[in-house]
């Protein structure tokens, strides 16, 4: 009787096993990833942009606070959010103290759903059969019914009072120590709310250096921001894949980017344009699904430098 269950509790044993590395230490094992990007006009001086992404705050998770209170310490330019600060209708504060020495700094955001909704339990595998189907969020799928609403006015408010930028479909330009960076940003195309139209164009020229932003990186909005000639674009909401296989990487990105450019620094091309893409794998996951395996959190210092930078 013995043989029989022999494999079936060693593999129950390992799958424990993972459960509890992935949630209790991979998951707060934050990390600082460094990139340099060659985008910036030929002898213009390097940009250090810090990008932090889908926090998913949750009261009380008071590592992951300290640890984005540190970030300032890097001194970036300016900094980008892009999106999902929220898994918890009452981690606004949290998520604010967090993020309150990096609010020194000029900066500028862009929503991702999970600002404006508040998660639910659903199974993981549903992610796989979406992926199989090529329908992810509001893409294909049906209205979310019954969905809790998450204040995220306070974020707006607070992000706004602190002078950085709401990129909801809409352009800004950012001044820093006497370079102008003009940016363009989307609402979230995951649940439908990005407008590109509202933006086309292009860089209108007015900055020094442009880039485009949003939360999901759907190839609809990397094809309108490339086409239209944005050397960077920067981007969150994959998570990395958040379960990754070792030696193997992603199984979804929970949109219609592929699994190859499911975090990090990457190219997208359209109409014969070629774009940079940054996709941060972010620092948080859902409330639900604490697990991060093969793929730490994260933030993003990106040192944006002359294309005539020598590699």
């Amino acid at each position: 009787m013995r043989a029989l269950y022999k494999v079936p509790l060693g593999i129950t044993a390992v799958a424990a096993a993972g459960l509890v590395y992935s949630a209790g230490f991979e998951s707060r094992s934050f990390r600082l990833r460094r990139v340099t990007v060659p985008v910036l006009p030929p002898g213009m001086r390097p940009l250090r942009v810090l990008q932090v992404s889908d926090i998913h705050m949750v009261s009380g998770q008071r590592k992951k606070q300290r640890w984005l209170r540190s970030l300032a310490g890097l001194r970036p330019d300016f900094v980008i959010n892009t999106g999902d600060n929220l898994s918890d209708p009452e981690g606004v504060p949290e998520t604010l103290d967090a993020l309150e020495p990096l609010m020194e700094f000029p900066g500028a955001y862009v929503f991702g759903s999970n600002d404006y909704y508040g998660p639910k339990l659903r199974n993981p595998a549903r992610y796989l059969v979406e992926k199989a189907q090529g329908k992810h969020g509001l893409n294909g799928n049906e209205p979310a019914v019954g969905a809790i609403h998450n204040p995220w006015e306070g974020l707006r408010d607070a992000f706004d009072d602190a002078g950085w930028l709401n990129l909801t479909n809409t352009r800004g330009t950012l001044k820093v120590d006497g370079v102008s960076v003009e940016l363009t940003g989307l609402d979230d195309p995951h649940i439908k709310r990005d407008r590109y139209d509202e933006v086309a164009g292009g860089p209108s020229g007015v900055g020094d250096f442009a880039l485009g932003v949003v939360h999901a990186p759907y190839l609809r909005s990397l094809d309108a921001f490339t086409a239209d000639g944005y050397p960077l674009i920067l981007a969150g909401h994959t998570h990395g894949g958040q379960l990754c296989i070792p030696f193997h990487g992603a199984l979804v990105t929970n949109c219609d980017l592929d699994t190859d450019r499911v975090k990090g620094l990457s190219t997208h091309t359209a109409d014969g344009n070629t774009s940079y893409l940054h996709v941060s794998a972010g620092c948080g996951a859902n409330r639900y699904t604490p697990f991060r395996f093969a793929c730490p959190p994260e933030a993003t210092l990106l040192t944006l430098v002359g294309t005539d930078w020598a590699v």
